[in-house]
């Protein structure tokens, strides 16, 4: 800086502590009042009192909306493929022994094998539902496409074999369990975690498991075997936060009449990204629910199926922070909106106040 230069910025300084440029003091704001000129008054006070605790509500409220996460849902094509599709089930039947049920996996990939990797297991209920026993089932198997229908939900036929003219020793003390169990109200519950191919297919518990003769010396018919059930949980994969499972505490309580429960469930392939990038593979699901009540000629017995099918359409899930200017943006509205109108209201109660105030004189000199 010349020396020149700098003269001149003492030279405009100086002019303006002299008042050289009073119309610069136009643009101030913010202007302020003499000490002796502000009066104070109880209704500002409660004014202000007021505006700070709306302020404070509001603050936290801002802030509160500012930490938490909400999320952003994506839709594509699902390119998953040679995985296989978890399956948890905590389903009660208040009205058939655990001896009789049985878990049946079934899809449209023709195989025929032990699942190796599912662990069921059965609770022995008793009639008011406390759990009185613990069975692993080991007996699930996933069975060929062409001995069941999934697209049309054909129901199985309880196995029938070449007649014995007599029950051997075991068969004959497992009917006389399962009716004492059935006498004294013995329910069961069936839950655990299966692992299915992912393709379209079907799960469901019955009676199919028995023996045809046993299974009439047992229920008289099929018309008699209640399959009336409580869905505990129904999922297809972990849970995630805000994840709803529309089976879930589903009730179906026959009294009279028997016959087949049919759920057909679409399953969405679902990503849930936390905020950490963490990425939680899962499923979602919607279901429609359809019973077929037995008739006289039927040859099916009563069960509770699970039909699946997988959607093409992947549905990924993400959660985002919100902005932090967009905080402060919110906030400063929120906060100066709040002072500008308590301001107002004080104004208004001071003036109402002195025209109340000034008025009573008047009418006491009249």
């Amino acid at each position: 800086m010349t020396r020149r230069e700098f003269c001149t910025g003492l030279l405009f300084l100086r002019a303006a502590k002299m008042g050289r440029i009073p119309s610069l003091k136009n643009f101030n704001a913010f202007p302020h009042a003499e000490d002796h000129l502000l009066k104070k008054t109880y209704s500002g006070a409660i004014v202000t009192i007021l505006g700070l605790i709306i302020m404070v509500t509001l603050f936290a409220h801002e802030l509160t909306f500012y930490l938490t996460t909400y999320t952003v849902h994506q839709m594509s094509v699902d390119l998953k493929r040679g995985e296989t599709l978890p399956i948890h089930i905590n389903v009660s039947f208040p009205s058939l022994p655990c001896e009789v049920l049985s878990v049946d996996a079934i899809d449209m990939s023709g195989k025929h094998e032990v699942d190796l990797h599912t662990n069921i297991w059965k609770l022995r209920l008793d009639k008011y539902g406390h759990i009185i026993g613990t069975e692993y089932l080991s007996d699930l198997v996933e069975k060929e496409h062409g001995t069941h229908d999934h697209d049309h939900g054909k129901e199985h036929h309880v196995e029938e074999k070449k007649p014995e003219h007599t029950f051997n020793e075991d068969a004959d003390k497992m009917v006389k369990s399962v009716k004492l169990a059935m006498e004294n109200g013995e329910g069961c519950r069936v839950y655990g975690a299966l692992d299915v191919q992912r393709v379209a297919g079907n799960f469901h518990i019955s009676v199919h498991g028995l023996n045809i003769f046993a299974a009439n010396q047992i229920f008289e018919g099929s018309s008699h075997v209640n399959v009336s059930h409580v869905i505990h949980t129904l999922s297809f994969g972990p849970e995630y936060p805000g994840v709803h499972n529309p089976l879930d505490d589903n009730s179906r309580i026959l009294h009279e009449e028997s016959g087949t429960f049919k759920y057909y469930i679409k399953v969405v392939p679902t990503e849930y990204r936390y905020l950490s990038k963490k990425v939680l593979p899962t499923n979602q699901f919607s279901v429609t629910e359809y019973f077929v009540p037995m008739r006289p000629t039927d040859r099916s017995w009563p069960a509770v199926y699970f039909l699946y099918d997988l959607s093409p359409i992947t549905v990924t899930i993400k959660e985002e922070r919100r902005n932090f200017l967009h905080f402060i943006t919110r906030l400063c509205a929120v906060l100066g909106g709040t002072f500008a109108m308590t301001g107002m209201l004080d104004r208004w109660m001071y003036r109402i106040i002195e025209s109340v105030s000034s008025s009573k004189p008047r009418s006491g000199m009249r």
